[in-house]
């Protein structure tokens, strides 16, 4: 239940933030919010993160359907104590969906983040996606340590 609960909470808000975006903004304008440091901006992206492969729509759509049928199986597999990687997986599966969403509709995907510290514009979904691998990553580690751990205790005995 986490899971879904996970992933239909991130696409609804990615679809809030990015219909507010699309209701009081034309592409390419920028409001500051902290001066050289974040700004919305409205760009449509045709591309993947940073621009990359713009116009390869299609890669993205098909990308994104595997990611979600990846993170619906995986939630059927993953045990419902390890509550921090459901709700990674459902944060990466309603990140794909909401970028899947704007690429279906729109052919691109609409991003509004706009850090002044890089040069690229992001949305709410790939946020998702990027803290969800960086979350899995941190569990990842500390199970490989625990097992380390496991191993050098038996070793001990």
């Amino acid at each position: 239940m986490l899971v879904w609960l996970t992933i239909i909470g991130v696409w609804i808000i990615d679809r809030f933030v990015k219909v507010l975006i699309q209701t009081n903004f034309i592409p390419g304008e920028t409001i500051i919010v902290i001066p050289k440091v974040f700004h919305l901006t409205y760009v449509l992206n045709p591309g993947a993160a940073f621009g990359l492969m713009a116009g390869q729509t299609w890669i993205f759509i098909v990308t994104a359907m595997i990611v979600i049928v990846g993170v619906v199986y995986s939630q059927f597999r993953i045990p419902r104590s390890e509550r921090l990687t459901r709700l990674a997986i459902g944060m990466i599966g309603g990140g794909a969906l909401g970028n899947l969403y704007d690429r279906v509709v729109t052919g691109s995907v609409v991003d509004y983040l706009d850090f002044k510290i890089w040069s690229y514009v992001f949305n709410f979904a790939d946020s998702m996606i990027v803290i969800a691998v960086g979350l899995l990553m941190v569990l990842i580690y500390r199970e490989e340590k625990a097992q380390k751990l496991d191993v050098r205790e038996e070793d001990k005995k």
